[in-house]
């Protein structure tokens, strides 16, 4: 597993029925997590003074409640800030476990010696863009949210990567590669983080076993003719991370070489020593 064990602004302090109890800068929250299925004692005394408490309702979603927490806040991950606030269905604008995959490409990045071009697909609020960027990369960064990309540019600000060279683009993200591909334009790098299911800015339905392999397919033919790396993240239960290496294997590895690795990313719990489990990420590299 491939851990992100280099916060210093985050921390799983505890986890137990169903939940997990987090510290995300100078606030507790506790939200639920599907993966937390065994029931043991809560002794942190975080569990009875959180600053907000997501409750999922038996019904399907959930909603917030709030004891000290402010609308928003930020937290830092090395040189890089993010904005936070609580929304829908218990999010908070960042996934923390993902710091393990911005280590690995900003390493390849500085590392490469040269100009790198990096597509970021469903780039959310942005952690991965402002990664990349931060690393030296020029980014284009797509998403079918406007709310999403223009909070994305609130962490590049306050990143200090308000003039680095970031596109940011407000589309369907498989009608945005595929004009990509019409137009001739090339990238280095492609990080896509899809939804297990979603909609696009026209309504377009997006279901993931369905068309995460033809989007692969299509990103593939995207690629330099010196590509640096390739990541796929999944936080859809049946898409085990051998799936998304064979995926890679088939479509990157078999015109471009290289090596393709994959594995769970999680979280190390703080109370326990454990390390929960937060999805899997498929990477390729030369």
């Amino acid at each position: 597993m491939w851990i992100a064990d280099q916060w210093k602004d985050y921390e799983i302090l505890d986890c137990s029925k169903g939940e997990k109890l987090e510290r995300w800068g100078d606030f507790l929250l506790i939200r639920p997590d599907p993966q937390v299925i065994w029931d043991t004692p809560r002794t942190h005394r975080g569990w009875k003074r959180p600053g907000g408490h997501y409750h999922r309702s038996e019904k399907g979603g959930g909603q917030w409640e709030f004891f000290d927490l402010p609308q928003q806040w930020s937290i830092r991950y090395r040189d890089l800030s993010f904005h936070l606030k609580p929304f829908s269905f218990k999010h908070t604008g960042l996934f923390p476990e993902q710091a393990v995959n911005w280590d690995w490409f900003g390493e390849l990045i500085r590392r490469a010696g040269r100009p790198v071009k990096v597509l970021n697909l469903f780039a959310y609020t942005g952690g991965a863009t402002v990664a990349a960027a931060g690393a030296g990369a020029s980014v284009t960064h797509v998403d079918a949210s406007k709310g999403m990309v223009s909070w994305a540019k609130e962490n590049a600000k306050s990143s200090g990567l308000a003039e680095a060279p970031i596109r940011w683009i407000v589309d369907d993200c498989v009608k945005f590669v595929e004009r990509e591909i019409r137009r001739g334009n090339r990238y280095d790098a492609v990080i896509m983080d899809p939804p297990s299911y979603g909609r696009g800015p026209k309504g377009e339905i997006w279901k993931i076993e369905d068309a995460i392999h033809p989007l692969v397919k299509l990103c593939a033919g995207l690629l330099s003719d010196r590509p640096l790396f390739f990541l796929i993240n999944s936080y859809t239960t049946g898409l085990a991370p051998s799936v998304l290496s064979y995926m890679i294997a088939l479509e990157v590895s078999l015109r471009h070489g290289g090596t393709v690795t994959a594995d769970e990313i999680g979280l190390p719990v703080a109370g326990t020593g454990l390390v929960l489990p937060c999805g899997a990420s498929g990477r390729w590299s030369l």
